[in-house]
């Protein structure tokens, strides 16, 4: 093993990961590592500070419409403010943030393997991420300002617009890279790497949502990579492929950008119902319940979230059968859905529920992701869908299932594993005061939109009638109140890094997969020996809880 030639840890023994001294040492023991827990911390820093920069920007629009009128910036400093804001949070902060930071740091772990099956493919994926993300934030300094066109860069307004949207569309290119590769190295890692012992049915589900992700990013991410290039070229050299003007077709672009956009939403939803599976039997203290309808489920959405696309599409002039169709798909698609949340609820019947904070954010996932499902298959009822397009109503679902679902999974994901990542502790009342902040402050911020929505206020508008005042007030006072609790939790983390409680005990919170049966913090090659999984669910040989409420 490469920890024969390595000196030994704090602890006396094998050094954790962030110990490790490799080849490179400081910074460059960082950046250059294939360390799959290394570069995981990698994404957590840069993704971290991709969100706080998104934040900002919705911060500002919120700002704006408290009021109608000018507030405090332009109608068009407004469009680039929700162009950046739509950008960060999709391609940079809610696509990539659960598969590349906990997928990268645990999915190895949770299979028993050493590391991912391409290790210097990992790094590249990252450094592809960050060059994309450089390359987006570029268009804000250069001359002619950040894209106004809406992070969905339709035609012909991405085609015409004189701001520089060449930089947002590349930065996207990049970022499909990135997602591609991420996507290739974790197919091949569950498919090659799994401990011998550890056959398809017992692997953990939070495996099954990162695998099944991973399809996803590797078979539709390509369709809005030579999308977006498209668009380039049509910029760059006028060709007419989607521009009217020059004999294209903007239909054919929106069916090109929804055949990746929506299955891209189950590349951001998929993994944090992997959490979910992950967190709710720990503390509940009751094994999973319907462990194979919950795998599956996680294959049929992302089977038939694949082929729903065109159900953003409905007032383009669709025929009867098309509109037919992709209305019962949208249909189809939220059963997978339901299965999970019936899941997850029968699991915590009966079970004995200890509120720790991971769990209280999973509780707030069921609840939101709930209400963010039911109003997208209201939206595949057509003549619903008609009222409610491109108004303030899609914005509230949007952001229900998108940041109530997939933002408060990775919250809870960041409070049941970093103190393993790190083996130091947080503050238990701070994280539960900040937690009870952020989830009023959710409601106030984006329940007031689909109200509003529903009553015929327009998304994207920088200025409305007085008769939605008093929505749009309460929905910035709104804002103020989830960044208030945004601030805590992550002060709170921030502390414990530098000041917290050291954790050394392995397993944490009681959790029977194998994360929790190694050192904190890792060490450098995650196993000394390789693990043997001796039977569902999830009871590992040495696993002295298992062993001891066997004997009970």
């Amino acid at each position: 093993m490469a920890s024969d030639t390595v000196a030994l840890g704090t602890n006396g023994h094998e050094p954790s990961y962030l110990e490790y001294q490799g080849k490179h040492k400081g910074i460059l023991g960082w950046i250059l590592s294939t360390d799959h827990k290394r570069i995981g911390i990698l994404y957590l820093c840069s993704v971290l500070s991709f969100f706080f920069m998104g934040v900002v920007f919705g911060f500002l629009m919120r700002l704006e419409l408290i009021s109608p009128g000018e507030t405090i910036v332009t109608a068009q400093t407004y469009n680039k403010f929700f162009t950046l804001h739509g950008v960060i949070m999709i391609f940079l902060f809610i696509i990539p943030a659960i598969p590349a930071i906990f997928g990268n740091f645990f999915l190895p772990i949770l299979i028993g393997a050493k590391d991912v099956a391409f290790p210097r493919l990992n790094l590249l994926s990252w450094y592809l991420y960050i060059t994309g993300g450089l390359l987006a934030l570029m268009s804000i300094v250069m001359p002619g300002g950040p894209a106004d066109t809406g992070w969905t860069f339709y035609i012909p307004y991405s085609v015409r617009t004189d701001t520089n949207v060449i930089y947002a569309l590349m930065a996207a290119f990049i970022l499909g890279f990135s997602s591609i590769l991420t996507g290739l190295n974790f197919v091949t890692t569950v498919h090659r790497l799994r401990t011998p012992s550890m056959s398809w049915f017992k692997m953990p589900l939070s495996v099954w949502s990162f695998y099944a992700t991973a399809w996803v990013q590797v078979l539709a991410t390509p369709i809005i990579g030579i999308t977006l290039l498209l668009v380039v070229i049509e910029r760059v050299l006028h060709v007419g492929i989607f521009d009217p003007a020059l004999g294209g077709d903007p239909v054919l672009y929106q069916h090109l950008f929804w055949i990746y956009s929506h299955p891209a939403v189950y590349i951001m939803i998929l993994p944090g119902m992997g959490i979910v599976s992950e967190i709710i039997p720990v503390f509940a203290h009751r094994t999973i319940f319907g462990y194979k309808f919950i795998a599956f489920s996680s294959i049929a959405i992302a089977l038939f979230g694949s082929l729903v696309w065109a159900h953003h599409m409905f007032t383009v002039g669709m025929s009867n059968a098309g509109e037919f169709i992709f209305s019962l798909l949208t249909m189809v698609v939220a059963i997978p859905s339901a299965i999970k949340v019936f899941n997850w609820t029968a699991t915590l019947y009966k079970g004995s529920i200890e509120l720790a904070p991971p769990m209280l954010y999973i509780l707030a996932f069921i609840f939101l992701f709930s209400i963010g499902g039911l109003t997208g298959v209201m939206q595949g009822v057509i003549a619903i869908d008609i009222q409610v397009h491109d108004t303030s109503f899609i914005v509230g679902h949007f952001h229900y299932v998108m940041f109530g679902g997939t933002g408060f999974a990775f919250f809870a994901a960041l409070h049941y594993w970093l103190p393993k990542m790190f083996g130091r502790m947080y503050n238990i009342k701070r994280a539960k005061v900040a937690f009870w902040i952020i989830f009023f402050g959710f409601n106030v911020l984006y329940f007031p939109m689909l109200i509003m929505g529903w009553l015929g206020m327009p998304r994207r508008y920088y200025d409305y009638l007085p008769q939605f005042h008093p929505y749009h007030f309460i929905s910035t006072v709104g804002s103020w109140i989830l960044i208030l609790g945004l601030i805590i939790m992550f002060t709170n983390f921030v502390i414990s890094l530098r000041k917290g409680e050291k954790v050394t005990k392995k397993n944490l919170w009681g959790g029977e997969t194998l994360e929790w049966q190694i050192d904190t913090p890792p060490t450098h090659e995650n196993f000394d020996e390789i693990p043997v999984v001796e039977d569902y669910p999830y009871v590992y040989k040495d696993n002295e809880i298992a062993v001891e409420e066997e004997k009970v």
